[in-house]
């Protein structure tokens, strides 16, 4: 049994990180990058796995996230470390990795997606896997829905104009499978799993730590008049059973860069 389980206790990055277990072809011995690793969700799975032979490296970009990781780990795995670094902005003298992970990491790649996953591929040992999950265009629909009928019924173009922006940025599934087709990746996978998330009401939907960490925050940013902001989603959160159940939409990317770099595309 494993000593680093998945924790139980946490209904998003989990099941998300089970997600990406269910492609990742791990082997002992094997070195990972860990991009967006948060507080070791699945990095410390990863690390038990490779054994003591291989290395684990887990970067975020929140300093926050690494200090906690680091305070969970203590003394343990000793072949896993935790990094402040930008993902976006990789060191030249980083190494490549047997493979890649990202667990819900690439809503975090703006503003150029793919150039961040070009970067990443770089650093990717040719013949070595990478493997990104995240919520994928269509994420909470029926809540995004009752947001612009708000904000149609109060007239709020601009606000509007802003929120669809918003909402059509949110990368695709087949968007991904772009990516990894124009790197020249091979045996691409691209699945997408519903995942149901409990909503609160009222107060508690609007504080609720998963969507105001993300993604209420962003409509948020939608209006210039803050007051104006909290009275529609106000209005919203007092009608959570109009768009109940709230789905999410757990995409996995996966793919295998050539085991000759000369048979990638350009």
């Amino acid at each position: 049994m494993s000593s680093w389980p998945l924790p139980k206790h946490d209904y998003w990055s989990t099941p998300f990180a089970e997600s990406l277990l269910k492609e990742l072809h791990l082997f002992p011995g094997a070195t990972i990058l860990d991009v967006a690793s948060g507080h070791g969700i699945p990095a410390f799975y990863l690390a038990e796995q490779v054994g003591h032979t291989g290395q684990v490296m887990g970067i975020d970009l929140n300093a926050n996230q690494v200090t906690n990781a680091r305070m969970i780990q203590g003394e343990q795995l000793s072949w896993l470390r935790f990094e402040c670094l930008d993902m976006r902005a990789l060191p030249s003298n980083l190494p490549s990795f047997d493979r890649i992970t990202g667990n819900l990491s690439v809503m975090f790649f703006r503003p150029d997606r793919f150039a961040t996953l070009q970067g990443l591929s770089a650093h990717l040992k040719p013949g070595g896997q990478i493997v990104l999950t995240f919520p994928s265009l269509g994420t909470f629909d029926s809540l995004w829905r009752r947001v612009d009928q708000e904000m149609a019924v109060r007239r709020l173009r601009k606000e509007r104009r802003r929120f669809e922006a918003y909402v059509a940025e949110r990368p695709s599934a087949e968007e991904g499978r772009g990516w990894l087709h124009k790197l020249g990746f091979e045996r691409i996978v691209v699945d997408e799993y519903p995942l149901e998330v409990a909503a609160g009401h009222g107060r508690a939907f609007l504080q609720d730590p998963l969507l105001r960490g993300g993604f209420l925050d962003d409509v948020y940013e939608c209006f210039e008049d803050s007051q104006l902001a909290d009275e529609i989603m106000t209005a919203v959160s007092e009608d959570v059973p109009s768009f109940a159940p709230l789905l999410a939409q757990r995409c996995v990317l996966s793919g295998w860069k050539p085991s000759s770099e000369g048979t990638q595309k350009q």
